[in-house]
């Protein structure tokens, strides 16, 4: 199985995990608290070479507002602050929602978040750590962190060849990656459930 398609499929193993716990969510469509206030969007390098390839079919102008967003985030992130997503359109809606990365597939909130951080069931949080670990074994050659600093990466044509190539030389990005926050997938401790999913629902945050 392609990496892609694996990657496609641990995102479906996460959402029928979680969607007992997801049909009591106080989202909606157009509802972007998370999108706009947590600001903290880690994605994986498949996930930002997934996103990449959505991007090439956007026509010129928003592909070029895209890249200033993304540009503004890396700036912001690099001060501290937190970002609002460069995919977010004027209406609150996700620009790539379909191809979402996992950071956002994971938050929801039992609550309506009202400038408060969301409401999730603790075992959802630990299901979803689990899931990242996966995400990172799969993608063993690449890295995790910040949207804007894993695109940038991969904008490099070098690191973005070398990384589809297969190589694996962290070496080349030390001093970004120890600036940024990047994260070395290989040398990520593989997590375990301390449950059985199948359990009923555990107490709320």
């Amino acid at each position: 199985m392609h990496p892609i398609e694996m990657l496609t499929e641990i995102y479906s193993d996460f959402e029928n995990s979680v969607s007992e716990f997801k049909k009591s969510a106080a989202c909606k469509i157009g509802c972007a608290y998370c999108c706009i206030y947590v600001g903290n969007v880690d994605i994986t390098t498949m996930e930002g070479i997934v996103i990449q390839n959505r991007m090439e079919s956007f026509e010129k102008k928003l592909k070029a507002k895209i890249r200033r967003k993304l540009d503004k985030n890396k700036a912001e992130r690099e001060r501290g602050i937190l970002a609002k997503c460069a995919f977010l359109k004027e209406d609150n809606t996700c620009r790539i929602y379909d191809i979402r990365p996992f950071s956002c597939r994971r938050i929801y909130s039992i609550k309506q978040c009202n400038q408060n951080q969301p409401v999730v069931h603790r075992q959802a949080i630990e299901l979803a750590d689990y899931t990242i670990s996966k995400m990172q074994q799969i993608d063993d050659t690449g890295y995790s962190g910040h949207m804007s600093f894993i695109l940038y990466l991969l904008d490099k044509s070098g690191f973005r060849k070398a990384y589809l190539g297969g190589k694996f030389n962290p070496g080349k990005i030390m001093n970004f990656g120890k600036g940024h926050g990047i994260i070395i997938n290989r040398f990520v401790k593989p997590k375990s459930l301390s449950f059985n999913n199948n359990l009923e629902l555990p107490h709320l945050l």
